[in-house]
């Protein structure tokens, strides 16, 4: 029996990410404090599950450019929160990204950062409002 191609090249198969992972009206931009810059969040978010390719990104991040999407995967790689793996398979070069252990580890910090913005959702809309008609 012939195996998959995915598990002959040693890689895992995954579930593809959900293109509505992240509401339009997500509360991400409401978040008081940044790890990265906006998109870095979703980023690490859309990488919990796994190692994932760019285009694969792409999907839930639809609003993000190519270009804000490599600028921020460097940044992330940077800081030292993901890794960038190239793998070689014949003619095809594969790369991808997975979360380190230092990145892995703001998993849980983003999840309580979340919940408390989910909790102040009306007052920080309200001080938005408020500010702009300054």
């Amino acid at each position: 029996m012939k195996k998959p191609q995915a598990e002959r090249a040693g890689r895992v198969e995954r579930a593809p990410l959900d293109p509505e992972m992240f509401d339009p009206v997500c509360p991400s931009p409401l978040v008081p404090f940044r790890v990265g810059d906006k998109w870095a969040p979703m980023i690490l978010r859309c990488l919990q599950d796994g190692p994932r390719r760019f285009s694969e990104l792409k999907i839930p991040l639809r609003g993000i450019t190519s270009k804000s999407l490599t600028q921020s995967l460097r940044g992330l790689e940077r800081a030292g929160f993901l890794a960038r793996e190239e793998q070689h398979g014949g003619t095809e070069r594969r790369v991808e990204y997975a979360l380190t252990a230092l990145g892995r580890g703001l998993l849980d910090p983003l999840d309580a950062a979340c919940e408390w913005t989910r909790e102040h959702w009306d007052e920080l809309v309200e001080a938005q409002e408020a500010a702009l008609h300054r």
